[in-house]
């Protein structure tokens, strides 16, 4: 059976085999360009513990792992993880290991983040048929004035 590829999944290829070209290593500008992310908050991460880029000098340099890291830090950023909660699932990871410990963990924190999201979704459901109801209230207003004044 054929697969199909995304655009995303094709760019994701030439990526990879741009990182192969390159021994697997690029430059941190290359790795800020590929995921819309700023040359400081690699450094940041770096800071953190969350990346480890090698050193040639002053050059970083990112591995084929920096670029896995940062996909989930990303991930887990947007949809709301704290660092300190992604640098524990990501150094759960054992390449000879099951996983299980980081698989279970993951799982325990994202059902009681997709909670808090729902909740937050709750609120701003409410916020926004609260303020869609004022302004029906404000326009009718304007509207009545908008009359009286005209027939002035």
């Amino acid at each position: 059976m054929m697969k199909l590829m995304t655009a995303a999944d094709a760019a994701a290829n030439t990526n990879e085999i741009a990182m192969d070209a390159q021994d697997g290593l690029i430059r941190i500008g290359e790795m800020a360009k590929r995921h819309d992310v700023t040359l400081r908050t690699l450094r940041f991460y770096e800071d953190k513990g969350l990346l480890n880029p090698k050193r040639e000098g002053a050059t970083r340099l990112y591995s084929r792992r920096d670029n896995a890291r940062l996909k989930l830090i990303l991930l887990g950023r947007k949809v709301g993880f704290s660092l300190r909660e992604v640098k524990q699932m990501i150094d759960l990871y054992d390449p000879s290991g099951t996983n299980t410990k980081q698989l279970k963990l993951a799982l325990d924190k994202s059902e009681k983040q997709l909670g808090r999201l729902q909740k937050q979704r709750q609120a701003i459901d409410e916020a926004i048929g609260e303020l869609t109801e004022a302004m029906s209230v404000v326009r009718h207003m304007l509207a009545e004035r908008q009359k009286v004044s005209a027939s002035a």
